[in-house]
């Protein structure tokens, strides 16, 4: 079932929001989180400020290049690991803790890491994967803020192959996801055939620790 909404937070602009809810998560896309202005601003500054790299992960005991470049940042000991790959967290940017204080006052919810993705044009993806590592916990929230050049984000479900959904992210628009989502359904942004301006994806987590 999916719901409409059109709201003002604060001193943001006129933001058109839809929670699509399915029977085991829950999505809230809100589009133009950010006026295109300050959208434009953040990305060339991001683009140029972040210390992008080039990892490697292992899928069947290969280890490969991934297909954009990343980085990893959150609060001290935020530790995180994926695909046999082993990130330590660069501190915090002023631009970076900004976003995260706006999205976490939009939300209600703390994050204290984000995994930062440039694609840098369209042969740049992610394959279908779920964010549902053991540092996140059961149910995690994971809010995803993207910036630059519209991707299509698409998500199917673990059990039933015919359950797809597909979402275009655009520049400035949010996607948060939320209760079991992680657990029951794996998502993926993949290749495009025709050029793409380059995009970057903030994806702001919450790292569980004991």
């Amino acid at each position: 079932m999916t719901q409409k909404d059109l709201f003002i937070f604060d001193d943001l602009p006129l933001q058109s929001v839809e929670l699509i809810e399915l029977s085991d998560g829950e999505i809230l896309w809100v589009r133009h989180f950010y006026a295109p202005e300050k959208c434009n601003a953040l990305l060339e500054k991001l683009t140029q400020d972040i210390p992008w790299r080039q990892d490697n992960i292992t899928i069947a005991g290969k280890s490969i290049p991934i297909p954009r470049l990343q980085a990893w940042f959150g609060d001290e000991g935020m530790n995180y690991s994926y695909s046999g790959l082993k990130l330590e967290p660069v501190p915090w940017s002023p631009e970076l803790a900004a976003i995260k204080q706006d999205i976490e006052s939009y939300c209600d919810t703390h994050f204290n890491s984000l995994l930062a993705n440039l694609y840098r044009d369209n042969q740049d993806s992610v394959s279908w994967h779920s964010d549902d590592e053991k540092e996140l916990g059961v149910n995690p929230t994971i809010a995803s803020f993207s910036l630059g050049g519209c991707r299509e984000f698409q998500l199917k479900h673990r059990a039933h192959q015919d359950k797809k959904l597909s979402i275009d992210l655009g520049n400035g628009d949010l996607l948060i996801m939320k209760g079991a989502l992680q657990h029951n359904w794996l998502h993926c942004v993949p290749k495009k055939r025709q050029h793409c301006e380059p995009r970057i994806n903030l994806t702001f987590r919450q790292i569980v620790t004991k």
